[in-house]
């Protein structure tokens, strides 16, 4: 996870939000699919689909279809967020975090991660409505410390890392609040200095994600 990407190729990474298919039975297709880099250009689109489907949210479902006059109940339809990345920009993902902690008061966010989910991207999956985080059985979770490079004269650079120090400080402290983690485990994982790879059953039994699937 990096406290900040620079340099990023745009042509490597996009958002894709599936919702231009016919959907069956006349539903709608309420998935947003980040299969990418956490970049500013991913994660804009990511909150702005975040709070489309939020305001689209709520659906009235009559007892009788046919009959206008019949009791109406609301319901609110859930988004999925599909998650597959290597990690990025720990202040962009933060702002996807953000944004689904406000929606998911809202409406459910049901969040799966595929292939890999690592750095940036575990929040996020761990981020999800309770109870609907799910993973694939063959995924892999990676979690880091925050890493930051910079130059500069001495006080900048004590300057940035104490800013490093914050980011890596909050990282901990939101995914202990989203999973069975706590501080104390999180920080004795990333004393290690190395990448800490986990099984789908390991982030099920850490509360990162709920099911395998």
């Amino acid at each position: 996870m990096e406290k900040e990407k620079t340099n990023e190729d745009s042509d490597s990474s996009q958002i894709v939000i599936i919702n231009n298919i016919d959907p069956p039975q006349n539903e709608e297709i309420r998935t947003i699919a980040l299969y990418c880099d956490i970049s500013e250009k991913v994660c804009a689109e990511a909150v702005s689909a975040l709070l489309y489907f939020r305001g689209n949210a709520k659906q009235l479902v009559y007892d009788d279809p046919d009959d206008p006059d019949s009791e109406v109940k609301v319901i609110k339809k859930p988004i999925n967020l599909l998650i597959s990345t290597k990690g990025g920009s720990a202040s962009e993902m933060f702002s996807v975090y953000d944004t689904m902690r406000h929606v998911r008061e809202e409406c459910d966010i049901e969040t799966m991660g595929v292939g890999k989910v690592m750095s940036a991207g575990v929040l996020i999956l761990a981020a999800g409505t309770k109870g609907k985080r799910k993973i694939g059985a063959n995924c892999r979770v990676m979690i880091h410390g925050v890493m930051g490079g910079f130059g500069g004269s001495l006080t900048s650079m004590e300057n940035e890392i104490e800013e490093v120090r914050w980011t890596q400080e909050q990282y901990i402290k939101c995914l202990a609040a989203e999973s069975k983690l706590t501080v104390t485990k999180i920080k004795k994982m990333l004393k290690k200095q190395v990448d800490v790879y986990l099984s789908a059953e390991e982030a099920v039994e850490f509360g990162i994600a709920d099911e395998i699937v």
